[in-house]
This record gives structure tokens, C-alpha cells and sequence, in this order.
């Protein structure tokens, strides 16, 4: 099949009329293809998507600039842009995972970065625009309604961060779309610093969530060992050692030091290592801090001061720490959980099932406060109640070995009472 001439453009008339036939197979196209995509990305942040049909009035100026071929099967000359989808992403991180998600599931024709080729003294956004095939399926169904497209047609598919696309945003109104370009040089570098300035505030952010994302492992990790100690103590055993951890804790905080993330940061490392004192010492710092942390955060501090006592068998400190924590924050329900907790090691279950229960109460998605509620009353032979709420703590996913043994413990109760 020859292509019709490039300059012998059909006149705006036809290709408005054309334009009007044809968009609504573009929009049935575009939606599915969006449609797929929302189901195929994964993110801990869910991104946001738009797509559009390229205007006419935008996609007829274009076209008169470019002066794209005519394909024999299709009236109208196509665009690689005509069909779009802009993948707005909340971290720079995003954007590879996205950008790899859409490489395994679409055949990729190209990749192009916008503003990768600017030197530091220019602005321009950033973007990463990605052409893929419309699937064949696509195609095939569009074909039975009577839309035919070219094989070779594709959709771009547009990545960038919340700032990103803001500055394109503002970009494209102040110089794409204005017959006045800004020349006055005072003018550009204003424009130029509202582009770093953005582009930094991509790269801050990042860094945030990076510190976050390693501070959340080493938090969860932290609260496993306590668990853990605190299931050991129930079976008898020996508590798990708690400095058996590799010491390459280090980590680039984004924060100004001394700071009371700064200072967190440090106590959470020296937690972590096993150095309980020197974690003890920390929180009491932040605590006893001039001026006094608001009571959310006292709230945070003294409840991993808390676990720091636990760890170190100060049982009676840690229940101190744990019920200042729900005196400033009285709908935490990790202090209260722990609470419980010091109460069933102390041996008082019933005073442990009250805190649990008001754990639960605050969050009922909680699968360890089940088992240990469970273990509670078992110990206090309350042998149903202990079974309703190990299978409630199996069906969220709580499937361990202390799960096993009390669940062999309950069998053998049971069968005794048969």
C-alpha cells in the first residue's frame, strides 16, 4: 500500500468530518487500553491515569506542521499522539516500575525521555513517553464495529511525577499554546527556577520516602522481635536474643540532625543493634526535648521506649511507657495491644484480654491480638472463646507455628472433654 503524498493534505473540512467519524472508535480504543493499564499497575501509591483523543483544532495544527502520511485503509492522517495516556506517578521511583510494567505487557515501539538532553541552564519538562501497539485484539474488535485501523497505529503512553506534570501543565498554557514565546532573558530564568526548584522538590521527596521505606522495614523488624520474645515467653522458652543482628544499620537521613526524626532514626538503629540503653537513652531525650513533642509524638516515643524495656525484661517500665503512650494517644492501639501483652507475661490473662479487647476495638484487622487473646483464654481454660479466636487470626492470615501448638493444644482439650 503507497502513501499519499505528504503535502497533498486534505483540506480542514474533510478532515473535520473525518476527524467527527472516526473519534469515537479512538475513545473505545483509548478506554480499554486504560482500562488494562489500571489493572496491570502495581504501586504501594495508586497513580492517577487521564487519557484524551487528541482535539481536533490541536490535532489539525499539528498535522499541518508535521505533515504525517496517508495511509490507503484509513482517512485520516494518523498521529502517534492522537490516542493518550498520561500516568501521573506520586514518587521518582514510580517511574521505572511503571515504565517496566508497561515493557511486559504492551510490545513497546519506542521510548523517548523529554527534557533528558537539556543542559542545566535550560528548562523544559521532564516526561517519559512510551508508543505501544494497539493490541491485535483491539483491533480485530474495533475491525467488527467497522473502525479499521492501520496495523502500525499506536497510542502514547505518557509517565511523569505529580510536579512533573504540573510544570508541563503550566508549560504548555504559557508557551506551547501562546504566540509569545518568551524571549525577555529576566523572564526565562524565572521560568528556568520554577523548573529546578520543582525538580528538587522530585528529588526531596524521594529521598523522604526512601528514609521512610527503610525506617518502616527496620520498624517492622524491631516489632517482629518483640512478637517474637513475647510468643517465646508464652511457650516457656528462653526469650530470642535481641542483639543478634547485623550492625550495618546506617542510613542517609534526609532530616537535619537532631531533629527529633533525626534523633528517632538513631534510636531505632541503636534498637535494632541491640544497643538498648543507648536506644533508652535516645527516646528519653526526645521525650524530655525543649520544647515538649506534641502528644501524638510523645505517644510514638514512649511506645518504642516501651519495647526497648521489654526487650531488656524491664517489665514494669515498659507497662509504665505503654500506658503514657495511650494517655496521650488513647485510640493507639499498638500500646494497648502491648499492654496486653505484659499483662499475659506477668501472668495476669485477664487483665491482658481487657487490652486486647480494646485494641481490637480501635482496629479489629489485627491477627496477632486474636492469637494472643486466644492464648489468654486458653490459659484461663475459656477453651471455645480461645478457638474462635485462633480461627479468626488464621483466616487473616496468621498461620505459624505457635498457631500449630495451641491449635493441637485446643484438639487435646477437647477430645478430653468427649
Amino acid at each position: 500500500m503507497s502513501d499519499v503524498t505528504k503535502n497533498k493534505l486534505p483540506s480542514k473540512a474533510i478532515l473535520l468530518e473525518q476527524y467527527k467519524i472516526n473519534r469515537s472508535g479512538f475513545e473505545t480504543i483509548l478506554s480499554t487500553i486504560e482500562y488494562k493499564l489500571r489493572d496491570i499497575l502495581t504501586l504501594p501509591s495508586r497513580p492517577t491515569l487521564k487519557s484524551r483523543v487528541k482535539s481536533f483544532e490541536s490535532y489539525y495544527r499539528k498535522v499541518v506542521r508535521v505533515k504525517p502520511s496517508i495511509k490507503e485503509e484509513f482517512p485520516l492522517p494518523l498521529l502517534t499522539d492522537i490516542m493518550g495516556i498520561r500516568i501521573i506517578c506520586a514518587f521518582l521511583e514510580d517511574l521505572a516500575v511503571v515504565e517496566q510494567q508497561i515493557k511486559d505487557n504492551f510490545v513497546v515501539k519506542e521510548v523517548e525521555r523529554k527534557g533528558a538532553s537539556l543542559s542545566f541552564k535550560e528548562f523544559g519538562y521532564e516526561s517519559v513517553h512510551i508508543l505501544v501497539e494497539i493490541p491485535k485484539e483491539l483491533l480485530d474488535a474495533a475491525a467488527c464495529t467497522g473502525f479499521t485501523l492501520p496495523q502500525d497505529c499506536v497510542c502514547e503512553i505518557q509517565i511523569r511525577t505529580i510536579l512533573q506534570d504540573a510544570w508541563a501543565e503550566v508549560e504548555h498554557e504559557l508557551i506551547y499554546k501562546s504566540e509569545f514565546s518568551p524571549f525577555d532573558l529576566p523572564l526565562k530564568r524565572k521560568l528556568a527556577s520554577i523548573n529546578a526548584s520543582l525538580s528538587l522538590a522530585d528529588i526531596i521527596f524521594q529521598e523522604i520516602r526512601d528514609y521512610q521505606n527503610k525506617l518502616n522495614r527496620e520498624i517492622d523488624f524491631r516489632r517482629n522481635a518483640f512478637y517474637s520474645k513475647a510468643d517465646a515467653i508464652a511457650r516457656d522458652e528462653l526469650p530470642l536474643p535481641m542483639g543478634n543482628i547485623e550492625q550495618n544499620q546506617q542510613i542517609n537521613s534526609p532530616y537535619v540532625r537532631g531533629t527529633i526524626d533525626d534523633m528517632l532514626l538513631a534510636a531505632i538503629q541503636a534498637h535494632n543493634a541491640g544497643e538498648m540503653e543507648k536506644a533508652v537513652k535516645i527516646y528519653t531525650d526526645i521525650v524530655e526535648s525543649k520544647p515538649t513533642p506534641n502528644n501524638i509524638i510523645l505517644s510514638v516515643i514512649l511506645k518504642h521506649r516501651g519495647m526497648a524495656f521489654f526487650a531488656q525484661n524491664k517489665y514494669d517500665e515498659a507497662l509504665k511507657d505503654f500506658q503514657q503512650s495511650v494517655l496521650y494517644q488513647p485510640e493507639n492501639y499498638r500500646s494497648l495491644y502491648y499492654i496486653g501483652i505484659v499483662h499475659s507475661v506477668q501472668g495476669d490473662n485477664e487483665k491482658a484480654i481487657e487490652f486486647f479487647n480494646q485494641s481490637l476495638a480501635y482496629n479489629e484487622h489485627q491477627s496477632h491480638v486474636y492469637y494472643r487473646r486466644a492464648l489468654s483464654n486458653y490459659n484461663l481454660s475459656r477453651y471455645v472463646e480461645a478457638s474462635s479466636d485462633l480461627a479468626t487470626a488464621k483466616s487473616m492470615g496468621l498461620d505459624d507455628d505457635d498457631c500449630r501448638l495451641l491449635q493441637d493444644c485446643l484438639m487435646k482439650k477437647f477430645d478430653m472433654n468427649m
